[in-house]
């Protein structure tokens, strides 16, 4: 058994524990470490901002988080899973399950309405139409624009897109929320309403990790994560 699948500590068993994971790109005297021995935990109700330069790791992290890439070293858990111990349909599987994301251009499918974009991970797990139906519903009105359920996202202000971006990324109930600059492209007003969405769903509960390069992003987070170089310096 490898470091990476080894038993998970108690720490490990958080929704999200990193522990020294090293990310390295290219071969021989090309290769590039993007990660170095980061370390980082994120408990259910906290919300983690990572901050930093561009460049600095904080995607990279993002990525090993949810399950789209796998350290080159040490271990990511997932809901107390070692991502490294699974194969790619494994990774798929989890990822499908158990990580939501919400990005910076928001990524809703425009041919679909906004109930079906927000239905997407529920079909995806094949669950029963009335439980979809219903966990859309709720979702839609968490996220305060259950009357926007029939319109089409091109029928949407950037910050209801936005909106229905979150409420597709929790709508499935994941163990990790992860959120790529999601006041990125919103003027400052709208923005602040999504921070305030993000901090109502970590209050109720909702573990989440959030890359920013805002200072009113990460002035509502439980802990801000500083990145430099692949490293935590704070």
């Amino acid at each position: 058994m490898t470091r990476a699948e080894a038993a998970p500590t108690a720490a490990a068993c958080d929704p999200v524990a990193v522990r020294d994971a090293c990310k390295e790109y290219g071969a021989g005297e090309e290769i590039v470490r993007a990660l170095d021995a980061v370390s980082l935990d994120v408990r259910r109700g906290e919300l983690v901002a990572l901050v930093g330069p561009s460049g600095c790791g904080k995607s990279t992290l993002l990525n090993l988080v949810g399950c789209v890439d796998l350290p080159t070293a040490g271990a990511v858990y997932l809901d107390g899973v070692a991502t490294s111990a699974l194969d790619d349909d494994g990774l798929t599987r989890l990822r499908r399950e158990r990580v939501g994301t919400v990005f910076q251009f928001f990524n809703l499918l425009p041919a679909l309405r906004v109930a079906d974009n927000v239905a997407l991970p529920l079909v995806l797990q094949s669950a029963p139409p009335r439980e979809i139906d219903e966990r859309v519903a709720m979702a839609l009105r968490d996220v305060g624009i259950a009357e926007k359920s029939r319109a089409y996202p091109a029928q949407l202000s950037g910050g209801q897109l936005q909106r229905a971006a979150i409420a597709r990324a929790v709508v499935h109930r994941p163990a990790i929320l992860l959120a790529d600059e999601p006041t990125g492209n919103l003027d400052s007003q709208t923005g602040a309403t999504v921070l305030r969405l993000l901090r109502a769903l970590a209050d109720r509960g909702q573990a989440t990790l959030m890359a920013t390069h805002s200072a009113e992003a990460a002035a509502i987070c439980d802990r801000v994560v500083r990145m430099r170089d692949g490293r935590i310096v704070a």
